[in-house]
C-alpha cells in the first residue's frame, strides 16, 4: 500500500491567533532575559560578599548564579536559531 508524501511548512499566519503566540513568544524570552538579569546582579552581589567575609559557600553560590545565568542568556537568544537548525536538520532526513 503507497501513502502519499507529506511535507510541512511552518506558518505564523496559517492559523488563527498565530500573531498573538508570536507575540506571547517574543514576551516569554524578554521576560527570561530579565529573569536572567535579575539572577547575574543577585549572583554577583553574593559572590562578591561571599568572597568579602571569607563565606565560601556564599561565595561559590553567587558564582553558580552568575555562571548559570550567563549560560541561560545564551540559550534564550540561541533558542530560535537552535529550533530552527534541528527543523532542517530533521527536513534532511530521508526515508
Amino acid at each position: 500500500m503507497l501513502f502519499a508524501d507529506v511535507t510541512v511548512t511552518p506558518s505564523t499566519t496559517a492559523l488563527p491567533g498565530g500573531a498573538v503566540l508570536q507575540q506571547f513568544a517574543n514576551g516569554v524570552s524578554a521576560w527570561a532575559l530579565i529573569g536572567a538579569l535579575i539572577a547575574l546582579l543577585v549572583g554577583a552581589v553574593l559572590w562578591a560578599v561571599g568572597s568579602h567575609s571569607q563565606n565560601f559557600h556564599q561565595s561559590a553560590a553567587g558564582r553558580r548564579a552568575v555562571i548559570t545565568s550567563l549560560i541561560a542568556a545564551i540559550v534564550i537568544g540561541a533558542a530560535p536559531a537552535l529550533v530552527n537548525f534541528f527543523f532542517h536538520t530533521g527536513l534532511s532526513v530521508h526515508g
